[in-house]
């Protein structure tokens, strides 16, 4: 089954499931919500709407999710190329619903960033709470898998040893387009998973060379932070960033990235000036 989150005439957003040849909207604003309702089969069976894919515009997958947390070096390819060892726990850290945009929406380059770059990711959408959960029970409380990708400004990351304040800029984590169900989609099947700037490809992996899958990472939160319905956990980049390339090489205004996973989807943003606000 492939969900979604749709924008919809009124300025709002609908939860939505594709069935044969169109969207069928559903009574709930978002796929996290839908996740959280304790009658969601019933909402899928009597739709409100329907779109034609053409004409459908995607709001972030997830619009206000309680939790965001992510895993840095997690493949083992880019582990290598940033020369590091592997590691013996996942590297964590979070972002807000604020870094959240659509498929396609434009990516903010924030005027006090210079070195903004691209991180192709598997996003694991959570779908039942965990807590202290084991490996099976956490495989099972996946809902499905998305595609972000990680846009960070690495010298406010490079700032302290801590990462937070260089991977949570509003407006620079696209989710989407759609959900894909865990019974559609294995990730140790090894799906390729790829970023492109302005067509040409920077990074290709493959789902296979997590160090910690996402069974693995959900039951390693859930034995510090409960994970409910509409959590969503990024699960690391694969090798070709850009600050790994010799020489480094970082987004500019104008650039449009393109990631994709194979089985789930493709993101096509243009990263796009921030104009800077009145009293920011």
């Amino acid at each position: 089954m492939r969900l979604s989150t749709i924008r919809t005439n009124d300025g709002g957003t609908s939860a939505a499931v594709w069935r044969r040849d169109s969207w069928e909207l559903v009574d709930t604003a978002d796929v996290g919500e839908l996740l959280a309702s304790d009658r969601m089969d019933e909402v899928l069976a009597n739709p409100v709407g329907e779109l034609s894919e053409d004409v459908v515009s995607f709001a972030p997958l997830v619009l206000s999710p309680g939790k965001i947390i992510c895993c840095g070096h997690n493949y083992r390819a880019h582990i290598a190329e940033m020369g590091r060892e592997a590691p013996q726990f996942p590297t964590l850290f979070a972002k807000f619903a604020d870094t959240l945009v659509g498929a396609s929406d434009s990516i903010d380059f924030h005027p006090s960033v210079s070195k903004l770059d691209w991180e192709a990711e598997l996003a694991v959408v959570v779908g039942s709470t965990l807590r202290d959960a084991n490996r099976d029970e956490a495989l099972a409380g996946i809902a499905g898998y998305t595609v972000a990708n990680d846009i960070s400004a690495r010298d406010w990351q490079s700032r302290t040893p801590q990462w937070l304040q260089g991977k949570a800029f509003d407006s620079t984590t696209p989710l989407g387009p759609v959900l894909v169900t865990r019974d559609e989609f294995d990730p140790r099947s090894g799906a390729p998973i790829t970023c492109s700037v302005n067509g040409e490809m920077q990074q290709c992996g493959s789902t296979d060379d997590l160090v910690f899958d996402p069974a693995d990472l959900l039951s390693y939160i859930s034995m510090f932070t409960t994970l409910r319905p509409g959590d969503v956990v990024l699960t690391g980049t694969p090798s070709g960033v850009g600050a790994a390339a010799s020489p480094p090489r970082f987004l500019q205004v104008g650039d449009v990235v393109e990631t994709t996973i194979e089985g789930i989807g493709v993101l096509h943003n243009t990263i796009e000036q921030r104009q800077r606000e009145k009293g920011i």
